[in-house]
């Protein structure tokens, strides 16, 4: 291909078994409203920048026929085309988990479509990580959703959605903008940071997801928790650990052991018989929806930009 892509390019990806794209490509989304992705019942959509430029990139899959079907569109359309397998979940190997107790077998079971995407690229999930930082889940995702509609370009295609931010809109925003966001100055500096440091970090997609963890946390304000969230996404890790998070070693701790509390070490303890397959135990845990009671009054989150 020479040129931009005016009319969609098709591909058709054989599978071995169902894979359920919505569920699969779910962690990708940071919340409703995201203007990157758009998840329907049997199909989802996403913009990329690419090597070649930008492209919108489609996964469905038609009744009867378990392959994935994939159309890009735009000047990077064949770059995009290029990861539909990961970002399907097709280079996935869900079989690796080998259930140490019932509740996960059956999970297992029940999940057959989920898979781990791998979308090949650090930067878009480093970002959205970065937003996620220590507020709430509304929060972080009312500030990635500003931010991509302010540096995000349109994407090419139908769909109407968003880019990611480019590395080099990113380091030139100024603060005063990301406070508007709901960004305080530390998570601000830090996308700064990412911006100007962006060809390394996306050069340490050619290797490793442990050697990419640790590049990661080299970067000052990045600790265990935004590297797990980054690797998992970009490499479909499927020993990613978001240590830290505030959620998870109770929702383990009571899947696994019927304890309403957990910190990290607990978790790492119930978690050992599956030392390569955490992450995937992590993600069927969540989308079982087993979670632990709650006690006291639900927090209620203040709008930093509005301080």
């Amino acid at each position: 291909m020479t040129g931009p892509a005016r009319e969609p390019v098709e591909i058709r990806l054989p599978a071995a078994e169902p894979i359920d794209l919505p569920l699969t490509l779910a962690p990708l989304r940071h919340g409703p409203s995201d203007p990157t992705v758009r998840i329907d019942r049997n199909e989802v959509w996403l913009a990329r920048n690419t090597s070649a430029g930008a492209a919108t990139l489609r996964l469905w899959t038609e009744r009867g026929d378990v392959a994935i079907r994939a159309q890009a569109w735009g000047p990077g359309a064949e770059p995009a085309l290029e990861a539909a397998p990961g970002l399907a979940g097709l280079l996935d190997e869900p079989g690796a988990l080998i259930a140490a107790s019932p509740l996960v077998r059956e999970l297992q079971r029940r999940f057959r479509g989920l898979r781990l995407p791998r979308t090949g690229q650090l930067l878009p999930s480093l970002i959205a990580a970065i937003t996620e930082q220590k507020v709430t889940a509304s929060q972080a995702h009312y500030s990635f959703g500003a931010l991509v509609r302010r540096l995000g370009k349109a994407a090419p295609g139908p769909a109407g959605l968003l880019l990611p931010p480019a590395a080099g809109d990113l380091a030139a925003l100024p603060y005063f903008e990301m406070h508007q966001m709901g960004i305080e100055r530390r998570r601000a500096d830090l996308l700064a940071r990412v911006g100007h440091a962006a060809g390394r970090i996306e050069g340490l997609a050619a290797g490793s997801p442990e050697a990419a963890y640790a590049a990661l946390q080299t970067i000052p304000g990045i600790g265990p928790w935004t590297a797990a969230e980054t690797t998992f996404r970009a490499f479909g890790d499927p020993d990613a650990i978001s240590l830290a998070d505030v959620h998870i070693p109770d929702m383990v701790a009571w899947a696994l052991a019927h304890e309403a509390r957990a910190d990290d070490a607990r978790m790492l303890e119930l978690l050992e018989p599956y030392v390569g397959q955490r992450g995937r135990v992590i993600r069927l845990l969540e989308v079982s929806g087993l979670r632990p009671p709650r006690f006291g009054p639900r927090f209620s989150p203040q709008r930093f930009d509005r301080i």
